[in-house]
Order: structure tokens, then C-alpha cells, then sequence
């Protein structure tokens, strides 16, 4: 039957375990729920902010010949919205996790205590058990010492030969039988003090080792702490700036809403003068080949004596129309066309009211060649406040005797100039941002009779 000492030195024993299996269990489970509650939220504003980053090409077409400053105040208010509840999420999970480190420095710090005195206790129960083991070893030494002395002078033939008396015999054997307890028991005393020793030392080892490992995860705690306290402390800063930058632009958009008002009416005027400029050329044409027809019909009829063909004309389109045939279609003018924003009707964001955005913007990156939709002549190669740098081309006259020009715009650069005659397919610029645009992209325009229509409706 074990002593309460032994079962002592067991408890001992089991003692460091169980506390880093309670630590590792109350640090594991007890955050599982918040902090999936947190990822769900950085989750949330994590897909925010990519609807706004994917709402910002809309945004940017939505902008389009409005005010620069503006433009750029609510494309960087957009940027801001977007990362603020991100920053948010990002503050909330590293407080949490500030909060379990801090949680875990202390359970650990407990725990490292008891497993300490828990060393302590079985250090000392090992030095109290050697000191046993030590004390049985003399006695059992001893017993073996004074039995080699007295081998041969007393047996239990020579009690029973030699006793003078029943009660001499008796009394003899007495001795002898309690001698022989006496080994055993101390024996026993000894074997059973060097198995607790063994298990003491034992334990004593398993619970060094959870010393050091609570000791090792200590460190690392702190380590964590650290890191979590310092991305705390940016976080709180970056949303201080964020919301600080917010502001400044809120009001930068409010003080320059009056000037976006301003330069819409002047680019809507300087749309209005384009149309006028064309219909103007259109109907100087239109008298030009009118007359020109006129002529020829005169000539013709002035040589019907010597057998000549009958007349031809009409709106065919010599000169400045620079058709070179009918257009039945426009290609492409990008050589990959994704359209970004299309034709019709636009609502501003910040000025709340519909204008008409009159082309169809394609995605074109800076530097990307822009290509003449059809053969034609170029009737300018300039610069517009609004529409930037612009080629226009008159294409001629269609099957049904329409004016065809087109209009591509915000380019960086030129590869033509005006009145040269262009081929369809050939290089006429390269994309860019110039004039009220936001980005690299391009801005076409189809006009028919001097009007725009939707672009589409041709390529």
C-alpha cells in the first residue's frame, strides 16, 4: 500500500503538466469566438475598400471634364474611405491581440510560479527520500556486518541441541524469528525508498522541463506584446491621419465645387463650338460639291456633241470631305477596345446633376497607340481645355450621304498633323490625361452631320 508521501510525490509529479495543459487551454479556447468575429469584420472592410478601389474607374469616367483639383479631391477621398474601416479592422485585431498577450503574460507568469515551487517541493521531498534511502542502506550494511561475525555460534540446531530448558529454546528462537523480520522489513523499507526516489527524479526532470518551456513561451510573449502594442499604436495614428485627410478633403471638394461649376459650362461651350465649327464645315462642303457638281454637269452638257458620258456627282466627297469612298463602319481606334465608360446620359457625384457624356471612353494606358477608325483627312491636331489633346478627322459621307467625323481625345502626344490625309489602321497619336481628365485613358466621339451619337452604333 503506497505512504502518503508517495502519493504526495505523485500529485507533485502531475502537477506542472496539468498547468501548461490549463494554459494552453485557456489561451487557445477562450479567444477563438472573438477573434473569428474580428476576421469576419477585417473581411467585411477589406471587400469595402475593394468595391471602392473597383468603383474608382467609374469614378475617374464620372469626373471626366470637371474641375482637376476636384477630380483629384474625390479620387483621393475615395482612396481615404476606402482604407479607413481597413485601418479600423486592423486596430481592432491588433488591441485584441495586445489584450490576449497581456491575458497570457499573466497566466503564464502563475504558472511559472507553481511550476517553481512546484520544483522547489520535490527537490526538497528528493533530498528527504535520499536521506532515507541512505539511513536503510547503514542498517541493512550493519545487520550484514554483525551476521557475518556471528556465522556458525548460532543456529536453529544449535538452539535445539544446545537449550537446556524449554523455556531456553523459546526465548532463543524469539530473537532469531525478530532478527529475521527485522532484515526483511528494512529490506522492504529500502527498495520501496529508491523506486519513490527514482519517481521523484523523474518528475523533478519533467517538471524542469516545463520550467524552461513556460520560461521559452514567456519570451515569446513578450515578443508578441510588442509587436502587437506597436501596431496598436500605428494604427491609431494612421486613423487619426486618415480621418484628419478626410476632412481636408471634404472641405477642399466643398470650396471647389463653384470653379467644377465654372469649368463644366465651359467645356459644355466648348463641346457647343465644336458642333457649330462642324456643321459649318459640313455645309461649306456640301455647297462646295454642290457646285463643283454644277460644273461638271455644265461641262458634260457643253460636250454632248462629241458623244460624252452622262453626268455623275452628288455628294461624293472630294476635297476637304477626304473620304476617298463611302464609310460603312469604323474600326476600333485601341487595338485591344475594352470600353470603360459608354455613351449617354452622366450623373457628377459631387454636383448632383445629369450632363451628357458625348463619346465612349476606352481603356487605353498611357502611351498606348491610338489608330485612325477609317480613312479620311485630318481637319485638326490641337489642344482643348477640356477634351486636351484631340485629333479630328473627317472620314467623308456615308452610304445614305451623312457627314462621318470622328474625335479622339485627352492624347499625349501627336503623330499627325492638320490637313494630312490618313489611312484607316495608321498611328495618329498615343494615349495620355491631358485636358479634364483623370486618367490615361481615351475619349472618343463619333459625329454624324456635325452631332455626336453613340459611337457604338458605328465601331
Amino acid at each position: 500500500m503506497p505512504t502518503s508521501r508517495s502519493l504526495r510525490s505523485r500529485a507533485v509529479g502531475r502537477g506542472p503538466i496539468a498547468a501548461v495543459l490549463a494554459a494552453v487551454l485557456l489561451l487557445g479556447g477562450a479567444t477563438v469566438g472573438y477573434a473569428d468575429d474580428l476576421d469576419d469584420r477585417r473581411a467585411a472592410a477589406e471587400r469595402k475598400q475593394q468595391a471602392k478601389e473597383d468603383e474608382r474607374e467609374n469614378l475617374e469616367a464620372e469626373l471626366e471634364h470637371t474641375d482637376s483639383q476636384l477630380a483629384d479631391a474625390v479620387l483621393e477621398l475615395n482612396q481615404v474611405e476606402g482604407r479607413l474601416p481597413v485601418a479600423e479592422a486592423e486596430l481592432a485585431v491588433a488591441e485584441a491581440e495586445l489584450e490576449r498577450a497581456e491575458r497570457e503574460a499573466a497566466i503564464l507568469a502563475q504558472r511559472l510560479a507553481d511550476a517553481q515551487v512546484e520544483e522547489a517541493t520535490v527537490t526538497q521531498l528528493l533530498q528527504e527520500g535520499s536521506g532515507k534511502v541512505d539511513g536503510a542502506r547503514d542498517d541493512i550494511a550493519q545487520m550484514a556486518r554483525e551476521e557475518f561475525r556471528g556465522a556458525g555460534n548460532a543456529s536453529t540446531i544449535g538452539l535445539v541441541t544446545g537449550a537446556q530448558s524449554t523455556e531456553e529454546f523459546i526465548d532463543g528462537y524469539s530473537v532469531s524469528s525478530s532478527a529475521a523480520r527485522i532484515r526483511a522489513r528494512t529490506l522492504a523499507e529500502l527498495q520501496s525508498a529508491e523506486a519513490t526516489a527514482r519517481n521523484l527524479q523523474a518528475r523533478l526532470t519533467a517538471i524542469r522541463e516545463v520550467v524552461t518551456e513556460l520560461k521559452r513561451l514567456a519570451d515569446e510573449n513578450v515578443r508578441s506584446k510588442e509587436q502587437a502594442k506597436q501596431s496598436a499604436v500605428q494604427r491609431k495614428a494612421e486613423i487619426v491621419e486618415l480621418i484628419a485627410e478626410q476632412e481636408r478633403l471634404k472641405s477642399r471638394i466643398e470650396q471647389r465645387k463653384h470653379v467644377a461649376v465654372q469649368n463644366m459650362q465651359d467645356t459644355e461651350q466648348e463641346l457647343s463650338s465644336i458642333e457649330s465649327d462642324l456643321k459649318g464645315i459640313i455645309r461649306e462642303q456640301r455647297e462646295r460639291d454642290e457646285r463643283l457638281a454644277r460644273e461638271r454637269a455644265e461641262r458634260e452638257g457643253d460636250g454632248n456633241a462629241s458623244g460624252g458620258g452622262s453626268g455623275g456627282g452628288g455628294s461624293s466627297g472630294g476635297g476637304s470631305s477626304g473620304g476617298g469612298g463611302t464609310v460603312s463602319f469604323l474600326s476600333y481606334p485601341t487595338a485591344s477596345p475594352v470600353v470603360t465608360s459608354s455613351y449617354g446620359m452622366r450623373f457628377h457625384p459631387v454636383l448632383q446633376y445629369y450632363r451628357l457624356h458625348a463619346g465612349t471612353d476606352l481603356r487605353a494606358y498611357c502611351g498606348t497607340p491610338i489608330l485612325v477608325p477609317a480613312d479620311g483627312t485630318v481637319l485638326y491636331a490641337r489642344y482643348l481645355d477640356g477634351l486636351g489633346n484631340q485629333v479630328l478627322i473627317n472620314h467623308g459621307y456615308s452610304s445614305g450621304g451623312s457627314s462621318v467625323m470622328t474625335s479622339s481625345n485627352h492624347l499625349s502626344s501627336f503623330a499627325v498633323s492638320s490637313g494630312q490625309h490618313v489611312s484607316r489602321g495608321q498611328v495618329i497619336g498615343y494615349s495620355g490625361t491631358t485636358g479634364t481628365s483623370t486618367a490615361c485613358h481615351l475619349h472618343f466621339e463619333v459625329y454624324i452631320n456635325g452631332s455626336t451619337v453613340d459611337p457604338m452604333s458605328w465601331l
